[in-house]
């Protein structure tokens, strides 16, 4: 049996779609989609849905929220989603192929923007997705190496992973270096597509990467495992490579700005050091612009 579960906070003009997305897919196995939300208002509109299970969580950080959905699962692989995405007809066939092999525990789906790319941050949204993490996942994987797993669709063999840090940021990054700890591998299913809506102002941009990125360099209080595929080092050294990706003078200019952008927000990273001692809620803000 497959566990879908879905987080959602305030998601009522989304989370129909992100669950009309699984529903219409050829699903060969057994399946339960469990939306997970803290207003009443979201589960509303998911409790008419075939298959589909509405649980209440606290409010107080997905990280929770997943824990409570964890408890209630009845999967041997949980296929972890948001309710501000939606799948491609084949993503959930797509993920589950790596399954097949015993040694793998945990899969990577592939975020595909939707934001146009004729502005400057929704160009960003593609160079980061297309070069940033699609082509590192694929290199890494293929040499055998950790991939994180995008939080926006990810999938791990059930009963791995019981509970997770209610503090932890970066859920996906903690969870598949858990996983990989444990002594499964990472794969990655580059055809299993999840269609994702990312900041298209400089405000929110810098408000989800401060989550994302802050949050995975928070995983050294959890993990001691150093074989890390993001840091600031890494990033530097791959600097030269996004030159490729511009196709006209316009998105070089921009690439240009990008680095200085990316250099500000690890400023911003390194100088709330002590993330881990912040609150949740001053670091995962919601982003109006993706919704």
């Amino acid at each position: 049996m497959i566990s879908i579960i879905i987080t959602a906070f305030n998601e009522t003009n989304t989370i129909g779609k992100a669950v009309e997305s699984i529903l219409k897919q050829n699903i060969r196995e057994d399946y339960e989609i469990l939306v997970v939300a803290p207003d009443i208002e979201t589960g509303k509109i998911v409790e008419d849905y075939k298959n589909t299970k509405y649980i209440q969580d606290l409010g107080i950080g997905k990280p929770s929220a997943l824990n409570k959905a964890f408890k209630e699962t009845r999967g041997d692989i949980l296929i972890l989603t948001d309710g501000d995405v939606f799948l491609d007809n084949k993503a959930i066939i797509e993920i589950l192929k790596p399954f097949e092999n015993k040694k793998v525990g945990i899969v990577s789906g592939r975020p595909i923007s939707l934001n146009p790319r004729e502005n400057k941050w929704g160009y960003y949204s593609h160079l980061l997705t297309d070069l940033g993490a699609h082509e590192t996942r694929l290199r890494r994987s293929r040499a055998g190496k950790i991939i994180v797993c995008s939080g926006y669709l990810y999938a791990f063999r059930g009963g791995i992973i019981q509970e997770i840090p209610p503090e932890a940021f970066s859920e996906d990054a903690l969870i598949s270096h858990l996983i990989f700890q444990k002594g499964f591998e990472t794969s990655y299913a580059p055809f299993a597509k999840v269609y994702v809506k990312y900041p298209d102002n400089f405000k929110d941009w810098i408000k989800q990467k401060i989550r994302s990125t802050g949050g995975y360099n928070q995983l050294k209080y959890f993990i001691d495992d150093k074989r890390r595929m993001r840091s600031f080092l890494k990033e530097s050294l791959g600097i030269f490579k996004i030159f490729n990706y511009p196709k006209t003078t316009r998105e070089f200019f921009w690439t240009i700005e990008l680095i200085f952008i990316r250099l500000y927000l690890w400023v911003l990273v390194y100088r709330d050091i002590n993330l881990r001692k912040k609150p949740f809620n001053d670091i995962w803000v919601r982003v109006a612009s993706t919704k």
